[in-house]
């Protein structure tokens, strides 16, 4: 069995009874050096701080060692990733007081109505806390990431964000501090502690569910919002999954997969170098998780591979659609949208030889004809969608 005790800023003071007595016969305990500088006298056991990398120090722990966490373990915590390394009956959990119950506290905020995000891990990046509204606790890595949130809302348009950057929380040094992000963002604090959480009131608050066109840097190569929204009805996200969006143009599509589910991020394909560029800054201006890059299917390779694929440009390239069934999995969805004659030949194709469903959409936009209302059409888009038997 591996115990793992959190403990807060406020060191053995704040320890449960049990938590003590598990510390007290622990016979080694695995922590970072903040976290064992925290036990006093009263612990004997040896002490060990993680190497780097720590993912391989966990997969070969051995049973009966304790470990320390920061508050609640199992909260972006190492409780919960070892949970998953050796299964829920081997590892038991004793938590503290988390920094987000901490932080909502401060603030007055609900916990259910706070997101959490996390940047601790150096893979987590840091655009992926910018929203567009609502409220958030923001676990930081180091003393840099309320500087580095804060110029990001600037630059994304959210300047009059608020921020509370809660430092040593529950410790005898807490401190707290309060100011817009572009305020932030000017005069950055030289003093911050690493142990900080930053708690983000975004304005302006513009949430909507389905992103209008305008919401998006775009050149008009951009898959428009009446067919975005039916185009994302048949991708059908589920929590977890990887989406290619292969003839990316934009990003639109990569960026409201990424919105949609728990945990959903995008691989965004694109030829054009100016146009991965805007995919970039639509990505972080909404604070998804898009890796852009280059034309499909030569950046296919080294790629992770897709739960779902998307294919919204360069349908008559020779080979591209092999290439996507070929790396699509066993079950795997694919969705293409064709406006051309020539796409729409390839999808026939394509759909005669492997089945799944080909639909047409048509719609009609009233526009001022004189004194009265005309329709306008749009043009008519195919779209063919499979899952790979």
């Amino acid at each position: 069995m591996i115990v793992v005790v959190g403990i807060g800023a406020d060191g053995m003071a704040g320890l449960s009874g049990e938590a003590r007595a598990e510390l007290a016969r622990a016979q080694t305990i695995y922590g970072s050096r903040r976290q064992l500088d925290l036990l006093d006298d009263s612990v004997s056991a040896q002490r060990r701080e993680w190497p780097s990398p720590m993912l391989s120090a966990l997969r070969s722990l051995p049973a009966g060692v304790h470990v320390l966490a920061s508050g609640d373990p199992l909260l972006h915590g190492v409780g919960g990733t070892l949970v998953r390394l050796f299964g829920p009956q081997q590892v038991k959990v004793l938590p503290h007081i988390s920094s987000v119950t901490l932080a909502c506290a401060r603030m007055g905020w609900t916990v259910p109505d706070t997101e959490v995000i996390s940047l601790v891990t150096v893979t987590a990046e840091p655009h992926t806390a910018v929203r567009r509204g609502g409220r958030a606790v923001v676990l930081s890595r180091d003393a840099s990431t309320p500087a580095t949130l804060a110029r990001l809302l600037t630059d994304t348009g959210r300047g009059d964000s608020r921020l509370t950057v809660l430092e040593q929380l529950g410790g005898p040094a807490e401190r707290r501090r309060d100011a817009t992000a572009s305020d932030w963002a000017d005069q950055p604090p030289g003093d911050v502690d690493d142990l900080n959480v930053v708690a983000v009131h975004y304005l302006p608050d513009n949430r909507v569910a389905s992103s209008p066109d305008e919401a998006f840097d775009h050149d008009g190569q951009i898959t428009k919002h009446g067919v975005r929204a039916v185009t994302l009805a048949t991708l059908a996200a589920r929590p977890g999954e990887l989406l290619w969006d292969v003839g990316a143009g934009s990003g639109s599509i990569a960026v409201e997969w990424a919105r949609s589910a728990t945990g959903c991020a995008a691989i965004a394909f694109e030829r054009d170098e100016q146009r991965r560029d805007r995919i970039r800054r639509n990505a972080v201006a909404f604070g998804v998780r898009v890796e852009v890059r280059g034309p499909a299917p030569e950046a296919f390779d080294g790629a992770a591979d897709p739960s779902v694929i998307f294919v919204g440009g360069g349908l008559t390239q020779p080979g591209l659609v092999d290439a996507c069934v070929d790396r699509l999995p066993v079950n795997g969805r694919l969705v293409a949208n064709a406006v051309t004659a020539e796409s729409e030949a390839v999808l026939v194709q394509w759909y005669s030889l492997l089945g799944g469903e080909l639909r047409r959409y048509q719609h009609y936009a009233g526009e001022p004809l004189g004194k009265f209302t005309g329709w306008r059409p749009a043009m008519p888009v195919t779209q063919w969608a499979v899952t790979k038997g």
